[in-house]
């Protein structure tokens, strides 16, 4: 941002027709200080942001507004307590548009809900929640007595021996675990370095698999469960005849050997050989018989050859 620039968002840019005699900026330009939030100040109202006290439920739509929700509040002066004045927030509700009404009470020190809303009632029991009850007023009265004070002091001693116990033994607990920093930062390096060396490894294993993943570390239940995965006989036989098809096939493109028909003839050349082998091995076939059937075919091919011949 220029200095220009930075000069007119903080208000400080004096532009060359103004003159001292004309007051301030803001006088100068026909605007009050606070801009839109001042735009009711002639009635008494003055628009801010107000913070929820407490859970409520809107009046409108019966939804929560929770604790700490904030509006555009129309804020003005209602009344006095002895000197200290009466605050009235206006706002409207976002779910429905319903218009809440809070005030002070300085009395009590607290927010009164007077229209468009309900508080959210909120008991507790005080041995659940493990807190303190504040006292009432006329126990404040009566701590000034000194017999009362007695009293209850002997109680409150009487409490804190049955807690010590308890409160010693957390005492002690956290005194262990924050004893020796050095040692507990040493522990956490270890283990955040172990971690790194971890996710390293599996990095590096699926970037060898040709994946852009981090795979999880192998569990004993997933290598049970690949053992038992059987991929059925048709596809490694369709993988099986593929492979013979290509091998059969020339490299050569635009050649006669690569015509389908060669191909598929290729290939039943290479089944009804491995087929042959395979009885030769498991002794259906002998191996003479064999050998005479290969010598007759081969014969029979050459007089065949002959016959072209002549």
């Amino acid at each position: 941002m220029s200095s220009l620039a930075a000069a007119r968002a903080d208000n400080f840019y004096y532009p060359p027709e103004w003159t001292p005699n004309q007051g301030s900026l803001n006088k100068f330009h026909g605007q009050h200080a606070l801009r839109e939030r001042a735009r009711k100040l002639d009635q008494g109202i003055l628009i801010i942001r107000f913070e929820m006290p407490y859970n409520i439920w809107c009046g409108g739509c019966n939804s929560m507004i929770a604790k700490g929700v904030r509006f555009n509040a129309e804020k003005k002066q209602v009344g006095n307590y002895y000197s200290t004045k009466i605050w009235s927030f206006s706002m409207k509700a976002a779910c429905c548009k319903q218009e809440i009404v809070i005030q002070t009470d300085p009395k009590n020190c607290q927010y009164v809900i007077i229209s468009g809303a309900q508080q959210k009632t909120e008991d507790f029991d005080i041995e659940d929640a493990e807190t303190f009850a504040l006292p009432a007023e006329e126990e404040k009265g009566m701590l000034a007595d000194p017999f009362y004070r007695l009293e209850h002091q002997e109680e409150d001693l009487q409490k804190k021996k049955e807690a010590e116990p308890v409160l010693v033994r957390l005492q002690r607990i956290s005194d262990d675990r924050h004893s020796d920093d050095y040692a507990l930062n040493k522990a956490l390096r270890a283990k955040l370095r172990s971690q790194k060396k971890r996710v390293a490894e599996e990095e590096a294993a699926s970037r060898r698999m040709g994946l852009h993943i981090r795979l999880l570390p192998a569990a004993e239940e997933d290598t049970a469960t690949a053992s038992r995965m059987k991929f059925s006989a048709k596809f490694d036989r369709n993988r099986k005849d593929k492979r013979a098809l290509i091998n059969a096939s020339s490299i050569f493109p635009g050649s006669s050997g690569t015509s389908k028909k060669a191909l598929e003839l290729e290939s039943k050349r290479r089944k009804i050989s491995a087929a042959a082998a395979s009885s030769l091995v498991a002794g259906r076939v002998k191996p003479s018989s064999w050998s005479q059937d290969s010598v007759s075919s081969s014969r029979h091919s050459g007089s065949a050859v002959k016959v072209r011949r002549f």
